[in-house]
């Protein structure tokens, strides 16, 4: 029963789990810090505040007299949104798809010098038998 608990906790995708949610939780931090020191005094330069949850706008109802409509809780929740997923994108998504095209380029250059040697290889193998055959 040990073994088998200590091979799932030892399983490669327990520990990527574990690494992503320790990175994620770092990078919580990085994104604090870029929206309260970058963006929200882009943003509160831009519309008086950083925090634009409390706008809206009042709708007359035939009961109470009127409506609030608070658009500012949905703008605020797709500009942190947008903000987020750009950070991720330009932050995480880029660095590491320029990483991996890397590897695989070194990776068929490498195949392409391996073949290159095997057909190398192939053909001095072939000369040898010829000269050992005509002796």
């Amino acid at each position: 029963m040990f073994n088998g608990f200590k091979d799932f906790i030892t399983r490669g995708n327990v520990v990527d789990l574990a690494v992503a949610v320790i990175i994620g939780a770092a990078f919580t931090g990085v994104i604090t810090g870029l929206m309260d020191g970058v963006l929200n005094p882009l943003i509160a330069w831009l519309f008086g505040s950083p925090d634009i949850s409390s706008a809206g706008f009042h709708v007359p109802n035939w009961q109470d007299g009127e409506t609030l409509f608070p658009i500012g809780l949905f703008l605020q929740a797709l500009i942190n949104f947008v903000i987020v997923a750009a950070a991720l994108y330009f932050f995480v998504v880029t660095p590491i798809r320029k990483l991996m095209e890397l590897r695989r380029s070194t990776a068929e250059e490498i195949e392409e010098t391996l073949e290159k040697d095997v057909e190398l290889l192939t053909e001095i193998r072939d000369l040898l038998r010829a000269q050992v055959t005509t002796r």
